[in-house]
């Protein structure tokens, strides 16, 4: 028996890729669901997968100007998707459309943009690498990139925690009482895009969002008080992470397709089982049946 949880769960971590792509797969999955679970809450949900797409022609500058460099392709990331994100709530303001609908327009844009100039300048390989990543590959330089990243992440949401929740509940009444909305909105944008480009070398710019959303809306269906939200959240994309790392392993798949579908399946078995709102959840609520209903106001 223990020879084989050995062999299973392990032997595997004795390479030190493994090692490296469960440190970089755990960081991540500190930072980025709980930004997930208030994506959720400010009903954005899909603004993490606009804003994916967002840092693309960033990192494909940064590639066609110093190949595979993670520094400056992380830059490069980075500066694109905050300069999409202050452009869309410009437009937003300066034109009265909805935010969720300047970003997507321009985020939209911006994936195709990022395609054309990958593939302009390097192979289907290049652009593979970029659009989907390759955790297997993370090297110490990435590593400190991630964990950074990530540290930065934690720390953040931490010191504008109260203010972010109340910015999620009711905004007005924060802006009522001081000037910080704005600013507490676009800090959190700005954890956002962080998240998103230090996701990229490990899941790419197309996956690394379903780390953030996928535990968030899992999560939905176990409790109901936001720190439960976000342990079970930062839970799931632990499971995930290093369980789609030993699949990849043991049958040599995709290590990260893997890590998302099996996060996709701990949703559509919370959708199922959860506690709250999940399919056997409204099968235990059953009706009472018509001779007791008058006896129950």
């Amino acid at each position: 028996m223990w020879d084989l949880l050995n062999a299973w769960f392990i032997a595997p971590f004795d390479y030190g890729f493994m090692r490296r792509a469960a440190v970089g797969g755990l960081a991540l999955s500190l930072a980025a669901p709980p930004l997930g679970v208030f994506l959720v809450l400010r009903g954005m949900s899909l603004i993490g997968d606009a804003m994916s797409h967002a840092i693309l022609p960033g990192i494909a500058l940064g590639f066609l100007l110093a190949g595979f460099s993670l520094p400056i392709m992380s830059l490069g990331g980075m500066l694109c998707g905050l300069l999409m994100a202050l452009m869309a709530g410009a437009v937003s303001k300066m034109g009265g459309q909805r935010e969720d609908a300047a970003m997507a327009s321009f985020f939209i844009t911006s994936l195709a943009a990022g395609v054309m100039l990958i593939s302009l300048g390097g192979s289907s390989v290049d652009l593979t690498h970029v659009l989907f990543g390759s955790i297997l590959a993370v090297n110490s330089t990435a590593l400190l990139l991630i964990a950074g990243i990530s540290t930065l992440i934690v720390l953040t949401l931490a010191l504008i925690f109260r203010a972010l929740v109340v910015e999620c509940l009711d905004p007005l009444f924060l802006r009522g009482q001081s000037r910080r909305n704005g600013w507490i909105h676009s800090v959190f944008l700005a954890l956002l895009v962080l998240n998103l480009t230090a996701g990229f070398q490990t899941l790419g710019t197309l996956m690394a969002v379903g780390l953030m959303m996928l535990p968030a809306t899992a999560a939905r269906f176990w409790s109901r008080r936001l720190e439960g939200l976000i342990g079970i959240a930062v839970v799931l994309a632990m499971l995930a992470s290093i369980g789609g790392l030993l699949l990849s392993y043991h049958l040599d798949i995709p290590s990260g397709p893997s890590i998302i579908l099996l996060a996709g399946s701990a949703y559509l078995f919370s959708t199922l089982f959860g506690r709250y709102h999940s399919l056997a959840a409204r099968l235990r609520r059953k009706p009472l049946p018509l001779h007791e209903q008058s006896t129950h106001p």
